[in-house]
């Protein structure tokens, strides 16, 4: 069944706020840039991905997005990432996918062999797969199978909420913890835990250290 990847995205200039205070804003943007397009690169060599869609209202972030052959949803500035999702959603439909892989920019350590662990777990519909952050708080990745079988809740405590949607809706859950996919850089110690760990350096690439080094 048509399998569609949807990366929501801020803008480019906005993303990534709360490492103001160490990254400057062109620094950010182009943190931001990398972050989206090592993601694109990722998706688009997995052959049981069907569709890549980048949302956003970032005219910007969605040209680099059709560069590398993403579809493209444009959003309206007065939104959050589940409207986004939501939108986003709408037109995997009218292309006829069946189910929805969300896969947020923010997993630098992201990995085709970690997509494919995520993957690789779907084929009991009604079912979710859910990737739960390091502390077993946000949603670092979600596959939903069919579409709509729950709806989006990205925020606060999303890992929760969405499981605990799931389980009031009946339907199977599945949860899928891989050591790449459980880090998301966010704040000022996550910068400084790629900066430090040698296992790390490995995945995140030493490029953009220099681009954007402090």
């Amino acid at each position: 069944m048509p399998l569609c990847a949807i990366i929501p995205i801020k803008p480019l200039k906005r993303g990534k706020s709360r490492l103001s205070s160490i990254l400057s804003e062109d620094k950010r943007e182009c943190l931001n840039q990398y972050l989206l397009t090592s993601t694109l690169q990722c998706l688009g060599k997995i052959d049981k991905i069907d569709y890549i869609l980048v949302v956003s209202y970032d005219q910007t972030a969605l040209a680099l997005a059709r560069k590398f052959g993403a579809r493209t949803v444009l959003e309206n500035r007065h939104t959050n990432i589940n409207r986004a999702l939501r939108k986003a959603t709408l037109a995997a439909k009218a292309i006829r996918s069946s189910e929805i892989l969300v896969v947020p920019v923010d997993l630098p350590l992201l990995t085709g062999e970690d997509v494919l662990s995520v993957i690789g777990e779907s084929g009991d519909p009604p079912e979710i797969v859910i990737v739960p952050d390091r502390k077993m708080s946000g949603t670092n990745m979600l596959l939903m199978n069919p579409i709509g079988a729950i709806k989006y809740d990205f925020g606060e405590r999303s890992f929760r909420k969405h499981i605990e949607q799931a389980e009031r809706k009946k339907i199977n859950i599945k949860i899928c913890n891989r050591k790449n996919l459980s880090f998301d850089l966010d704040l000022p110690e996550d910068w400084e835990f790629l900066k430090t760990s040698m296992i790390n350096y490995e995945n995140f690439n030493n490029q953009i250290m220099q681009e954007v080094k402090i």
